[in-house]
Order: structure tokens, then sequence, then C-alpha cells
């Protein structure tokens, strides 16, 4: 079976403090995730890209808000850059501080079932209750 393609990105935060690049999979799989702490974290929803390959560079900050995962970002200037689950070495990363063009396309939702009560999902692409 043929590998995906893969695709080449990098971004950074809003002051330029972190950068970062790297590579994902051509065939992507970006959900935009609806729970109450990446509502919180994003003050909106959370979107991220599953990158096969990632450097960092600068000093991102981490923050462990919940027992199975930390949340990285910019000490300077605040932008929400990752998420990393206890035990993987794959750190996910905000597809909003991608450089453009990221070729991306939203491909469905997670958690709806806490969503904010303020926004309607209506772009009908697929729901999932929880993950």
């Amino acid at each position: 079976m043929p590998q995906p393609d893969k695709t080449d990105f990098t971004g950074h935060c809003l002051c330029g403090a972190i950068r970062f690049r790297g590579t994902y999979d051509g065939t992507n799989d970006l959900k935009a995730c609806h729970c109450s702490q990446c509502r919180r974290w994003s003050g909106h929803y959370w979107a991220a890209i599953l990158p096969r390959t990632l450097k960092i560079e600068g000093r991102p900050k981490w923050y462990r808000a919940s027992d199975i995962a930390r949340r990285g970002f910019c000490p300077d200037c605040g932008s929400s850059l990752f998420w990393q689950r206890d035990g993987s070495d794959i750190i996910d990363v905000a597809a909003g501080a991608l450089d453009s063009p990221t070729g991306l396309a939203l491909l469905g939702h997670i958690f709806v079932a806490d969503k904010g009560d303020y926004y309607p999902i209506a772009d009908g692409l697929p729901q999932q209750q929880q993950e």
C-alpha cells in the first residue's frame, strides 16, 4: 500500500517568538474540537494537524489542563499552539497558526455534545458527540 503524500508546513505564534516547521500526511484528518477545555484554550474551538515531523524554534510554555495532556503556548503573546497527549511523541499543531496556504480542509467536528451554546454547527460535516 503506498504511503500518503507528505506536505511541508511552517507557522508561528502572533509575535513570532515561537516558530515551527515540519511535515504531515497529505491525508491529514483535520477536525474541530468543541470540548469546553479547547474552547477556553482557543477562545472558540480548536482545530489541529497531527504532524509526522515537527521542529519547534523558541521556547513554548506548557500548561497541564487535564490528567491526559498538556497544552503549549507562546509565553510572550499567549498564542495557543500545541496539544500533546501524555505518552505520545506527537505534538498536535494549531491549524490557525500555520502559514498559508495550508491546503487543509476541515473534515468534521468532535465533542459536539460539549459545544458552546452561542453558535450552531451548520456546515454539513460529520459530527461526533465525543471523540
